[in-house]
């Protein structure tokens, strides 16, 4: 059980870092002074590689740690799971989107309006309701 309670904790903080990380793009997005710029330019990649990253790689280790102990025997068994791990790699692949685009902001060559950074916020949302439901109900 201690394993998976900090699996846990570590999956809210990594989360919590996709939820806010796209919010500072929004705003960054949105400044025209050079002394916010610098600012946002700071906090993202603070909390990039300072909450998120490192909470990523520790929900992906004890996850997998999981996996290996309890899981795997029976995994060909659940599909649930193997949704699960689908769109974990999807939010995977979203982090890794968001370290690019943090580079993007950092060199200034950031493309994208603050509104579509809002719609792609929306993504980690969606993906953590479809797996949380999936983790706890298991429904096939």
């Amino acid at each position: 059980m201690w394993l998976k309670a900090w699996h846990l904790i570590a999956m809210v903080a990594w989360f919590a870092g996709l939820f806010y990380l796209p919010r500072l793009y929004v705003y960054h997005a949105m400044s025209t002074d050079q002394i916010s710029i610098e600012r946002f330019k700071i906090m993202e990649r603070k909390l990039f590689f300072g909450i998120t990253t490192p909470a990523g790689i520790l929900t992906l280790i004890l996850g997998l740690w999981m996996l290996f102990d309890y899981a795997w025997v029976a995994f060909g068994d659940h599909l649930w799971l193997q949704i699960k791990l689908t769109l974990l790699s999807v939010m995977a692949i979203y982090h890794v989107y968001c370290g690019k685009l943090l580079f993007d902001f950092k060199h200034d060559r950031n493309v994208h309006g603050h509104v579509w950074y809002r719609w792609f916020n929306e993504l980690p949302v969606l993906l953590l309701i479809a797996i949380v439901l999936l983790a706890v109900l298991k429904p096939v």
